[in-house]
Formats: structure tokens, sequence, C-alpha cells
């Protein structure tokens, strides 16, 4: 009976130090400083300047008023990124992310890169200008708490099973667009669009504090005007694009073709992050292309 008493008790102290490891080897999710680590970690991994890779693919559609909806391309898009960690002593940890990205626009039948596309509203033949902005960056770190200490972080998931979902908002952008003029407040010309992020992501992964997250699905969307190298003006309609993807974590091994030859070659900087104290201006589709104009409109007035 008292091996027997002895056993029971040594049972009883094996479980509570099982328990008492497991519970420390979780974040807890209602502890604000381990659920901002938690967000850190499914935003990069849990060591700092390690890259980070996801690969999305889906389509673009154009919408008018009073016409059926056309099905202009298939888009394959990536993005690489890395992160720099932080740790104050009012607002806790921190990080800032870096990264840069692109996305193809190809033919909406073969999935071929294009270089040209016939515009169907205007007939006329223009460059396609696919999506390579570089950087796509954190302007500053995010912390914890906020300077006076508060917590800023939010539970924004629902448990599902396995696995913690991600969705149901809208970035609404809303903003000086640089290729206008000075005079947007008054006759309009303002970047103006909606984007859709949502994600399902391994709940045991994303509560470990040492397994990095290996399953991890994402959807994005967007519904914006028209791009500026479709040559469409002051033109009724917008553009609307729906994707789906992963986090890449074997590598570019996973992303298929044409992007894959395409980061051989065209896009080979794409390869890796920027580096973590990256201090340049972030890029968009409309300050690439207006770069691009203007080099064109110097180039042609030198001659």
């Amino acid at each position: 009976m008292i091996r027997t008493l002895i056993a029971s008790v040594a049972t009883l102290v094996c479980l509570s130090v099982s328990g008492a490891a497991l519970a420390q080897a979780q974040f807890d999710i209602n502890n604000p400083d381990d659920l901002f680590l938690m967000n850190r970690k499914q935003t990069c991994t849990l060591k700092e300047g390690t890259p980070v890779l996801h690969w999305w693919t889906g389509k673009m559609y154009g919408r008018r008023a009073g016409e059926k909806d056309r099905h202009l391309f298939n888009v394959q898009g990536m993005n690489v990124r890395q992160c720099k960690f932080f740790d104050d002593p009012k607002r806790g940890p921190g990080y800032r992310s870096v990264s840069r990205e692109i996305m193809l626009h190809l033919d909406p039948v073969t999935n071929a890169m294009l270089k040209t596309w016939k515009n169907p509203w205007t007939g006329e033949e223009v460059e396609v200008m696919n999506v390579a902005n570089d950087p796509v960056s954190m302007r500053a770190p995010t912390y914890a708490r906020d300077e006076n200490g508060k917590p800023v972080a939010a539970f924004r998931y629902i448990r599902h099973g396995d696995y913690f979902l991600s969705g149901g908002g809208a970035a609404r952008l809303f903003y000086k667009n640089v290729l206008a003029g000075e005079y947007q407040e008054y006759v309009g010309g303002d970047y103006h669009a909606m984007e859709f992020g949502t994600g399902a992501i391994n709940a045991a992964q994303m509560l470990s504090r040492t397994a990095e997250i290996t399953d991890s699905v994402l959807s994005w969307g967007r519904v914006s005007k028209w791009l500026p190298w479709m040559k469409m003006g002051d033109k009724d309609g917008v553009v609307v694009y729906h994707t789906a993807g992963i986090r890449a974590v074997k590598g570019y091994s996973e992303i298929p073709e044409p992007m894959a030859s395409e980061l051989k070659t065209t896009y080979a900087v794409y390869q890796a992050p920027p580096p973590v104290d990256d201090a340049r201006i972030n890029e968009t589709t409309w300050t690439v292309f207006k770069s691009l104009v203007d080099g064109k409109r110097a180039a042609a007035e030198k001659k």
C-alpha cells in the first residue's frame, strides 16, 4: 500500500510538473505581451532576421456599370520579409518588418507572361507593368504597449477546431495619389481602395513558444481604381483581385512557374528580403509607374 501511495504521489507530481511545463511552453492569449509575441511570430518568425516567404495566386477582374464583369488577368504574387526585434522597458517587445513583393499579371487563358495587353474598352495596346514594389515595409517598429505602458494588442482570431481563423474586416485606403495634381480635394484623383485578408493558422503552432508556423494559408483581395498602365483615365469602373496562397515554409522551391523563372531572371533581387535596417521609402504601383513615366519623358526631352 505504501508503495502504491508513493507511486500515486509521484504520478501526481509528474502530472503537475508536466502541466506546468506545458503552460510555460505556450503563449497565454490573456497576457498582452504574449499576445503580441504571437502576432510577431505570425508576421515574422521566432528568430530575428529569418526570411518569411508568402505566395498567392488568383484572378483580376474588371467591372464597369451596366456590363458583365471581365476576367482580365490571372495573377501570381509573392512577398519575402524579415523582421528586426526590439525590447523597450516601458513598451515591451516590439518588431519592424521589411519586405519586397511582386505580383505578375498573366494571360487569363494560358497563364503566360504578358509584355503588352490590348485594352478591351479603348482598343489601345499598352505595356503591362507588373507589381514590383521594393520596399514594402513598416515605417516604424510596433510594440506590445503604447508610450504610457497600456497594452495595444488585441486577439483577432476565431478558434475553430485545430485552427485560428482571421478575417472579416477590410483595410479602407484613401489617400493622395502621387499621379494626380495638387487639387485632389477639389476635383478628385485620390487613391481609393479596399483590401481584404483572411487566413487559417494551425492553433497549436501559433500558441507554441518554440515551434515555428508551418501550417498556414491565406487569401488576399482588393477593389481599387484602374491600374495606371491600363490608361483608363477617369472612365468609370474598378478592378477586383481575388487570390489564395500559402506561407511557403520550404522556400522558393514551392513557387511554381512562371513566377519561379521570373525570380531567377527579371526579379533576382526579390530572392531575399531587404536588410533589417532598410530605411528607404515604400513603393507602390503608382510611385513605380510615376518614376517610369518621368524617366521616359526625361529621355524623350534629351533627344
